[in-house]
């Protein structure tokens, strides 16, 4: 079974519509929303095991919109979905984490930002030298490893 199916329908529809809501689309700045097709489809695709959290904010959000999120209009769907990142725990939280890391890991995200679309490696990302020092309280502590011959 893909993780895919592991949602029904009604309730892919009610992710691509909150998700909408998280990250809406942008004239201004040329980029679609979270409800894009393409990243719809990455997120259900990487789901895994974040999908049992995301049905239950999923249920809380039919929960709070008293039905259907996707049949409310406009207006009414940012009252409901403020009122669910209002209510917190670990099931919100998976589900803004998971529109999120696909929204930008979107191609024409990265690009938005003036970001490579690529994989930071083999060509590697420059990073300016910060303060080596911090890392001082880690270099101190004794070996937590075991050595092996």
């Amino acid at each position: 079974m893909t993780y895919e199916t592991r949602l029904t329908a009604d309730e892919r529809a009610e992710l691509r519509a909150i998700a909408a809501e998280i990250v809406p689309a942008s004239d201004e700045y040329g980029v679609p929303g979270a409800d894009d097709p393409a990243i719809q489809a990455d997120l259900l695709a990487t789901l895994g095991r974040d999908t049992a959290l995301v049905r239950e904010a999923l249920g809380q959000l039919r929960t709070l919109a008293g039905g259907s999120f996707g049949a409310l209009p406009p207006d009414r769907r940012e009252v409901v979905a403020g009122a669910l990142r209002a209510t917190g725990g670990k099931a919100v939280a998976t589900l803004s984490r998971v529109v999120l890391q696909c929204y930008y890991r979107d191609d024409r995200v990265l690009h938005s930002l003036g970001l490579e679309a690529r994989a930071p490696f083999p060509m590697g990302n420059v990073l300016p030298d910060g303060d080596w020092s911090l890392l001082d309280p880690v270099r101190a502590r004794p070996p937590f490893w075991r050595r092996t011959d």
